[in-house]
């Protein structure tokens, strides 16, 4: 196919985009744009080809989407762009779930890009992702004779991941608040550390002001953020051990997203690990698995990038 190659990654607040110059190269040029600036995908890979890539023609993209994907359709679960991959105008061009291109980076990240969080080196077995941004993804990896295969899920959805008095207290606030059903994402995600944060604050009844989760995050001196931090990265463990136990994932969970990133050290000294691990059952297979942190800068761009590599090295000797 015709070089250069589009990687997108297209979240509910902003669209990633990226170059692919040469087969198995990383993304280049890459950019940040904002999603509320643009009325829709074809918009924004215009803005972005015009404006940050030189005018240049791609013959072929990968783009990956924060929602569910069906074909060529794709629709954004935080934000309202929905169309057809299609529209785009560029010859080959294909959808892959967000936390599918995130999985498929796994492989490729290294060094600086990752942050132990626990338990043994990774495996090569099926790998896990999940991450906390705008909204909570899941995803997962698995090895094949032909490559890497990767799994799209919509986990984040699932109830949410409540454990001791505290977690159950918080989840019965919050519905007497007005949230009837509480799902993992509604607590585990940008906009779920400020639940988790209202949700405290009416469990102690303090009258705390509503905090978006960059100042909650930034505000470790105040005894309720930093309590908020606590329970997020606690229940973000019990959660990521059922995603472990569901997938099978002896090669390793990871995590990804926008919010952990800005507080590595908070999770390394969290009860992120020991929530990880507490099974009645099967403990021992658990703490057998490494939880691994994301810091790399845009990874799903990279998972893109491999996918359109290994895709277009299939079609190429089919």
């Amino acid at each position: 196919m015709t070089l250069p190659w589009l990687v997108a990654d297209i979240g509910g607040t902003n669209a990633r985009f990226g170059l692919v110059t040469e087969p198995g190269g990383r993304p280049e040029a890459v950019a940040v744009l904002a999603g509320a600036e643009h009325d829709g995908l074809p918009g924004a890979v215009a803005a972005y080809l015009a404006d940050h890539a030189g005018g240049v023609r791609p013959g072929a993209a990968c783009v990956a989407i924060a929602g569910p994907v069906e074909g060529d359709r794709y629709r954004l679960t935080n934000a309202g762009w929905t169309g057809s991959v299609r529209d785009l105008g560029i010859p080959d061009a294909w959808l892959l779930n967000d936390f599918e291109a995130l999985a498929m980076s796994l492989p490729h990240l290294d060094g600086e890009d990752l942050a132990a969080l626990g338990g043994p080196d990774p495996g090569d077995g099926v790998k896990a992702v999940l991450g906390p941004g705008t909204g909570l993804g899941v995803g997962g990896l698995v090895p094949s004779a032909g490559g890497w295969v990767p799994i799209p899920g919509e986990g984040g959805h699932v109830t949410a991941p409540v454990l001791d008095e505290r977690d159950h207290e918080i989840v019965r606030a919050l519905r007497a608040d007005g949230l009837d059903h509480v799902v993992a994402e509604h607590l585990l995600s940008g906009p779920g550390l400020s639940r988790l944060h209202r949700g405290l604050a009416l469990v102690h009844g303090t009258d705390a002001p509503r905090l978006p989760a960059a100042e909650i995050v930034a505000r470790m001196d105040d005894t309720l953020c930093a309590e908020t931090v606590e329970v997020f990265c606690a229940m973000l463990g019990t959660f990521a051990g059922n995603v472990a136990l569901t997938l099978g994932a002896r090669g390793g969970v990871y995590l990804g997203g926008g919010v952990l990133p800005r507080i590595v050290e908070r999770v390394r000294s969290s009860d992120f690990r020991r929530r990880f691990e507490a099974t009645p059952t099967l403990n021992d297979y658990l703490s057998g698995i490494a939880t691994t942190l994301i810091v790399a800068p845009q990874p799903a761009l990279v998972g893109a990038a491999a996918w359109l590599d290994q895709r277009l090295s299939d079609m190429e000797y089919a």
